[in-house]
């Protein structure tokens, strides 16, 4: 049997093993959630042209030096300027056109007066107005390229299309991105115990979640699952649950359960050999891990069966590795550093990943403590529904005190 591997040995050979999937165009509507593939550049620039900031009256500052609320400057209005009009008007000495937000500054305006600031209402049909302040060069104009200029990177490769990713590429006027597609999964739930949830339980059986919890986080991680499975602990039903998970064109098989040292582990007893190898991690929960490769080059996954070292070892080894296949640049989740509100044990010699719930009540002082009062054991799938992060613990803390300052991964 090998030595403990760290973490991050065991994410490497992960990591290393994979090729991002290939990519393809789609327009801005059917790219949300997936991974820019290519820097976006901009089509055009944002602002388009120069646009007025306010609805009131493009003039020439030259004519304002003087204008007061005592002594208010006439200007002439020669144009009518909505939203959408591609009206230019020329603007002589003494003269201004009626504007509205976001309609183009004329050229000859070098300014825009808020209605606010003459003796109008814009609502009447005007051919004067009366301005009480003076103006500066460029007040209300929001100038041409003054957020991006036509070329300009909006999205950088690797970053997940959000809707404000896939907004700004709008308005930049790029109609379609270069993405990678979402990474198709596979769940196979191994263990004679298992039945499905609601299903009557005999002595000995447990309603089976981790096909519910792999489901859920891999919607969550952008990917699409095509087959999911639940089968006894016989390798006849195992293999053939993986062939049909080829058939349904799976990128990646995640298999639960059957990963010990015990009997009846009937993934490792189908799948380790030149291709698949099985290792103890250096964490807790989640010691044993499988992956590698099965016999049609289909990327598995040989987690724990346990629902919580399924969640800890899917944040750790499984979620980065989805993230790398569709071309993500970011591949860990937030991190952050909170005190404790109590104390708790560590596993010696491994690298602790505690369920945790975080307490807000105090905005000036969030605290972090166990989501169970079991801790991290691997069987507490109901402390699931109270845990939002993981408090870190390195593998060379023995102990957690209250009031430690500890690092929390956030998962929600």
């Amino acid at each position: 049997m090998s030595s403990l591997l760290t973490v991050e040995q065991h994410r490497a050979r992960i990591l290393d093993a994979l090729v991002a999937l290939p990519s393809e165009s789609l327009p801005l509507a059917q790219a949300h959630g997936l991974t820019s593939a290519t820097d976006a550049r901009a089509a055009v620039h944002i602002p388009v042209f120069d646009n007025s900031a306010m609805d009131g009256f493009a003039v020439r500052s030259a004519d304002l030096v003087t204008a007061t609320a005592e002594s208010p400057v006439p200007l002439e209005v020669v144009a009518d300027l909505p939203a959408g009009s591609p009206e230019d008007p020329p603007l002589a000495p003494g003269q201004a056109a009626r504007i509205m937000t976001g309609s183009a500054v004329p050229t000859d305006a070098d300014a825009v007066v808020p209605v606010e600031h003459t003796l109008a209402a814009l609502q009447d049909s005007l051919a004067r107005t009366d301005v009480t302040v003076s103006a500066r060069v460029g007040q209300h104009i929001r100038r041409r390229g003054g957020d991006l200029a036509a070329g300009d990177v909006v999205v950088r490769r690797g970053e997940e299309l959000t809707a404000y990713h896939l907004a700004a590429l709008a308005a930049a006027g790029v109609a379609r991105v270069a993405v990678h597609r979402r990474v198709r999964v596979a769940i196979v739930s191994t263990g004679s115990e298992l039945v499905m949830p609601g299903g009557e339980l005999r002595r000995g059986q447990i309603p089976e979640s981790n096909g519910t919890l792999l489901a859920g986080l891999a919607a969550e991680a952008g990917a699409e699952v095509v087959h999911t499975a639940r089968v006894a602990d016989d390798p006849d039903a195992f293999g053939a649950s993986l062939v049909a998970a080829a058939d349904a064109g799976a990128d990646v098989v995640v298999c639960t359960g059957g990963v010990s040292v015990g009997a009846y582990e009937v993934v490792r007893d189908v799948l380790e050999g030149d291709r698949v190898r099985f290792d103890r991690v250096a964490m807790q929960p989640g010691k044993p891990q499988g992956f590698g490769a099965l016999d049609s080059g289909i990327p598995v996954f040989c987690l724990p069966g346990n629902p919580v070292s399924v969640a800890v070892s899917w944040e750790t080894f499984v979620r980065p590795a989805l993230g790398h296949l569709q071309g993500r640049r970011n591949l860990d989740r937030p991190v952050i550093r909170l005190p404790t509100s109590i104390g708790w044990r560590t596993p010696p010699d491994r690298r602790q990943y505690l369920p945790a719930a975080i307490d807000r009540s105090d905005p000036g002082r969030w605290t972090v403590a166990p989501a169970t009062a079991g801790g991290s054991g691997s069987h507490l799938a109901g402390g699931l529904a109270r845990a939002e992060a993981y408090a870190v613990i390195p593998a060379e803390v023995d102990s957690v005190a209250a009031g430690d300052l500890v690092a929390v991964m956030l998962v929600s």
